[in-house]
């Protein structure tokens, strides 16, 4: 089966064969016909199943017909990097189509979003917290909302925007075509897709295993020992491109600092970072010029990057599933990947339940050479801070008396008044007396 199978409109099928696309994935097969009947669907798929283009071409080809200028699709997702890597396939799919998308989510200034829906888009892909602020600013309109998608939606369940979903559901048209795509169904997904969707077409790709391409090795180590073993790892293994999970953010800058240090060309991905950072390590990571990215979770599915040769678990996941979604970034485009995993004592019961979701056993290996005697530092003498010097008593200040009495100049003594404390913090309002738009750009869903 080959893409003109669909019948696209010609000008999508032109961008299609520029793009290179040939022979649609198993979920595009499934999903892309039914969509283009405007029904709801409901999508199960791991990552790098080609799901993006499952929805975006049959919402491309239904905004061809019809008007311009006003937000007709909404493509909801948790983190920025997916946002973006969402509006960059529209760009591609719909190169010839003249239809304008742009990226709505916090940690960057607002005005351009602002000035973008002013001027007139058709597709808006957004992460839910500065979609709300928008909302709530009155400086876009969804009434005309035709096609509503929420991707990755148990990641955003697990990121706590399920209220936020809420929220934005009660502002948009009830008389929509909706499309959930989640790599699992846990209950609350369900609940969400039965409130939501309409008669819905169910469409699953595999079970949400890890594919097949990839080999799995669990390597046993001390918590204190891990950064070094990672670099023995990294010296006698023939990798092209590394991508390295942790479980804090803090963690994730400071490996990649040490990685520096020792001559790796790193980078870090992580939510302290920037929004230029951020694009900056991750399309450092894609042309090639970071061998290495350390990542927390925000990044297992929102980077789209065919040629990783290995994941490294520096911290396991917390649930099989966030498991199958760290190293479904390797084995990619029937290439061959690796993903290994560092573990610790603690780590046994998690360990067992991956096994139980694999349906076999992992292996165990150790690095010839490497020590793994060495005893963890003592952290008392290690971290402690020396004993500081006592200070000098000081004597409190005299207060003076002002030359009407006795008044506290930070105090009115008027009945009924209140104290002067720290000037209101807050933008002046806009000439009419109307207040600017106030947007938090750290908002959860940048």
């Amino acid at each position: 089966m080959e893409f003109q199978a669909f019948n696209l409109h010609p000008v999508i099928a032109a961008s299609i064969k520029e793009a290179g696309y040939v022979t649609p994935t198993p979920i595009q097969q499934q999903a892309i016909p039914t969509v283009m009947q405007g029904r709801d669907v409901m999508g199960l798929a791991q990552t790098g199943t080609g799901k993006t283009a499952a929805f975006a071409l049959p919402i491309l080809n239904r905004l061809m017909e019809g008007p311009r200028g006003r937000v007709r699709a909404l493509i909801v997702a948790p983190t920025r990097e997916l946002a973006e890597q969402i509006h960059e396939s529209f760009g591609t799919l719909g190169r010839q189509t003249r239809l304008k998308s742009v990226t709505v989510y916090g940690g960057v200034n607002a005005n351009p979003q602002i000035q973008s829906l002013k001027n007139g888009v058709e597709i808006v892909v957004a992460c839910p917290g500065r979609l709300l602020d928008h909302i709530g600013q009155g400086t876009i309109d969804l009434s005309h909302l035709e096609v509503l998608v929420l991707d990755e939606a148990d990641q955003m369940f697990d990121m706590g925007f399920l209220p936020d979903i809420r929220r934005i559901l009660s502002h948009i048209p009830a008389k929509r075509q909706t499309l959930l795509f989640s790599a699992t169904m846990p209950p609350v997904i369900n609940k969400l897709a039965h409130d939501i969707l309409t008669d819905p077409v169910t469409v699953q790709v595999g079970n949400t295993a890890p594919p097949v391409t990839v080999s799995h090795a669990l390597y046993p180590v001390e918590q204190h020992l891990k950064t070094g073993l990672l670099l023995e790892l990294l010296q006698h293994t023939d990798t092209e491109s590394v991508l390295i999970f942790t479980r804090t953010k803090h963690r994730a800058k400071r490996l990649g600092e040490q990685l520096e240090k020792a001559g790796y060309k790193a980078a870090s991905l992580q939510g302290n970072l920037s929004q230029n950072r951020r694009q900056a390590a991750l399309d450092g990571f894609r042309d090639g010029t970071y061998q290495i990215l350390v990542a927390t979770d925000i990044a297992a599915r929102g980077i789209d990057v065919s040629q990783i040769s290995h994941v490294i678990n520096y911290d396991i996941p917390d649930t099989p599933e966030a498991y199958v979604h760290r190293i479904g970034r390797t084995g990619r485009a029937a290439k061959s990947g690796d993903a290994f995993t560092m573990v610790c004592n603690e780590d046994t019961i998690m360990v067992r339940t991956i096994e139980k979701k694999l349906g076999a056993p992992l292996e165990r290996r150790t690095v010839a050479g490497f020590d793994y005697t060495v005893p963890a530092p003592k952290k008392d003498a290690e971290f402690a801070r020396p004993p500081r010097e006592p200070r000098p008593t000081r004597k409190p200040a005299v207060a003076k008396k002002s030359s009407v009495g006795s008044i506290n100049p930070f105090k009115s003594d008027h009945p009924g008044s209140k104290p002067a404390g720290r000037p209101q913090q807050g933008r002046p309002a806009a000439a009419g007396g109307t207040p600017k738009p106030v947007f938090n750009s750290s908002r959860r869903g940048k």
